[in-house]
């Protein structure tokens, strides 16, 4: 597991790359809008203390992500000058894609299932260097940045709730909050047709579901599952799991963008869905990266 010590090494790193977001007052909470990245998510933290880590880059980087972690990874290979080669499953939204390939990236578009046997091939072929988008300690080292922040602006804070798929962003603060303050809740939020997490945590063990089960969630970022190493975080750090459904994910979407002028992905709302459930605390914006349609015809129906 990482330690806090990762953490503040990766808040070095990253400094002058990233935006340090700000807390915004939010109904009885807050946010943390990590949407107002430059790639529009929480990713590129993660992507730049891996990357600038690398010691093999120079035959350029290779990433699988649904959208988020592929545009962190081409925006951190074109900050160091060097190639990036992404794989995409073919669900992934056309803005995700084509937000991609305007940072530089060579992209690969494949079945949801293909995603990582078609990046091993291409570190294979290419001798590049493989970026994954949680199960590496730098990537969740890089993550956790947004714990570290958190304490800083808002010392008392009691619950801080975190999107969760493949694991890496919560298991990143909840390293950084449990280590500094054992007291403050970390509470995962998960769409509930794509709850493995949340059945994991009460079986007690891993347990995994079909991907074209979680497939089925309109938040096309949170559709990944935990690696051995992220779950082993979320096993001994995350207090509990809420799980939202679809209707209240849109929802949280529409609030955002006319209650706290934030443009918000379904994914990067959850966890204010979630937070929506209790009152308080503070809740993970990871991303704003909406297809234009999507969000049109949520602020049309809601």
């Amino acid at each position: 597991m990482i330690s806090l010590d990762d953490v503040r090494s990766a808040a070095t790193v990253i400094a002058p790359h990233v935006v340090r977001t700000p807390l915004l007052p939010y109904g009885p909470g807050w946010l943390k809008p990590e949407s107002l990245q430059p790639i529009g998510a929480f990713k590129l933290r993660g992507a730049l203390n891996a990357l600038a880590r690398l010691e093999n880059r120079e035959r350029g980087v290779v990433a699988y992500s649904s959208g988020n972690h592929a545009q962190a990874v081409a925006f951190a290979a074109r900050l160091h000058g060097v190639p990036a080669a992404i794989v995409m499953p073919d669900n992934t939204p056309a803005v995700k894609i084509e937000a991609t390939k305007a940072l530089g990236a060579e992209v690969f578009i494949v079945g949801i299932t293909e995603r990582v046997e078609r990046a091993e091939a291409l570190v294979a072929e290419r001798g590049a260097a493989l970026i994954p988008p949680f199960d590496h300690p730098d990537v969740i080292a890089g993550q956790g940045t947004i714990g570290l922040e958190i304490l800083e602006d808002l010392p008392d804070v009691g619950t801080v709730v975190v999107p969760m798929s493949g694991g890496g962003l919560i298991s990143g603060v909840a390293t950084a909050i449990k280590t500094l303050r054992q007291d403050v809740r970390v509470i995962g939020a998960e769409p509930a047709l794509a709850a493995d997490i949340a059945d994991s945590l009460r079986a007690g063990e891993l347990v995994h579901w079909d991907p074209d089960e979680r497939a089925r969630t309109v938040a096309d970022a949170l559709r990944d599952e935990p690696s051995e190493l992220t779950w082993e975080h979320i096993s001994k750090l995350v207090d509990d799991v809420i799980t939202v459904t679809e209707d209240e994910i849109l929802t949280a979407v529409a609030d955002l963008a006319r209650r706290a002028r934030l443009v918000a992905e379904p994914s990067g709302a959850v966890a204010v869905a979630a937070q929506a459930k209790f009152g308080g605390g503070v809740a993970v914006v990871s991303g704003g990266n909406i297809d234009p349609e999507l969000l049109s015809d949520v602020l049309t129906n809601s």
